[in-house]
């Protein structure tokens, strides 16, 4: 069996962090997708989908993302069901993240968003930096140069 959800979309308002009992966090979030075709009126559709985010990554979409951020988001669907307070059976279905990726630099329109941690994994590390070893801007040698890179047929390895 394969349940595997891989999405890109606008956050519809800000992440929602909250904390259990047992002081794990879980924000919560949806993110809005445009549908790939119009309808008849030449308008796109969109879906709505609910986000659950645990630990370490709940922090990281709370702290740094806002109403509007470009993300993404890797996981699996999964549906609950509870009884409502009229007594009636209700089913909620949820992408419960496995990594989340903000897509937007920080800065960019306002946003809080985080380019020098491009992904942020549950149960990741813990070393700060989203699980990529240490990886930023301010140590990428070919971050903004705009200059071609001249490498000659003979240092290539095939």
């Amino acid at each position: 069996m394969i349940n595997r959800v891989v999405l890109v979309g606008r956050l519809t308002k800000d992440p929602e962090l909250r904390y259990t009992p047992n002081g794990i966090a879980v924000a919560t979030f949806s993110i809005a997708i445009n549908r790939p075709f119009t309808n008849e009126s030449g308008e796109r559709a969109a879906d709505f989908p609910n986000c659950v985010a645990w630990r370490k990554t709940a922090e990281a979409v709370a702290n740094y993302c806002k109403k509007g951020n470009q993300i993404g988001v890797e996981g699996r669907l999964q549906t609950r069901s509870y009884e409502a307070q009229d007594g009636t059976k209700r089913y909620v279905t949820e992408v419960i993240c496995d990594s989340v990726t903000f897509l937007e630099p920080k800065g960019t329109d306002g946003s809080q968003g985080n380019a020098s941690k491009p992904s942020v994994p549950t149960g990741g590390t813990g070393n700060g930096n989203g699980g990529y070893g240490g990886y930023s801007r301010n140590n990428d040698p070919f971050f903004d140069e705009g200059q071609p890179i001249d490498i000659s047929d003979d240092d290539l390895p095939f």
